[in-house]
């Protein structure tokens, strides 16, 4: 399963730590996903979302 929101595609990011010294090492910047229950035309299914799209009311989260 892929690290992505599946409302707005926002996936995992590469560069770089830098030290004082200048070292370089490679990194990753993950967004921060949940699981969600949510409706979709009228079906609950189940979304990894990332929790700007959570906040901004882009999907609205299914009850039992």
């Amino acid at each position: 399963m892929a690290r992505a929101c599946d409302v707005c595609g926002k996936s995992t990011l590469v560069g770089h730590t830098i030290s004082h010294a200048h070292n370089v090492s490679k990194r990753r910047w993950r967004p921060n996903l949940r699981s969600v229950r949510a409706r979709i035309d009228g079906r609950t299914v189940r979304l990894m979302v990332c929790t700007r799209c959570l906040r901004s009311g882009r999907i609205v989260k299914a009850t039992r």
